[in-house]
């Protein structure tokens, strides 16, 4: 195992070619106000995996790879399944 930064997130997008948008959520305690506090944050990340909209995701700190990407997706820990209805039965 590496020293790499690891990050676990879902991804929202996946409309580019070998990339997705991985909203990453956090959650900590103000530090004057004591208040919790919900943060995200959207990132590029490099994919050869096929992600799909809705898995979350593992990615990790790399090298530059484009003017926006670098996080690199390295595994899918759980899928979202889309289930398609058959054409006719939706009304």
């Amino acid at each position: 195992m590496n020293t790499r930064r690891r990050l676990t997130g879902v991804v929202t997008s996946n409309k580019m070619q070998k990339t997705v948008v991985v909203e990453i959520t956090r959650t900590y305690s103000h530090p004057l106000y004591k208040k919790v506090v919900h943060s995200t944050s959207k990132i590029k990340a490099h994919d050869t995996l096929g992600c799909q909209i809705g898995d979350k995701v593992v990615i990790v700190d790399s090298a530059p790879i484009s003017r926006e990407k670098r996080w690199v997706v390295e595994s899918i820990l759980t899928h979202q399944y889309v289930e398609i209805e058959p054409p006719g039965e939706g009304a």
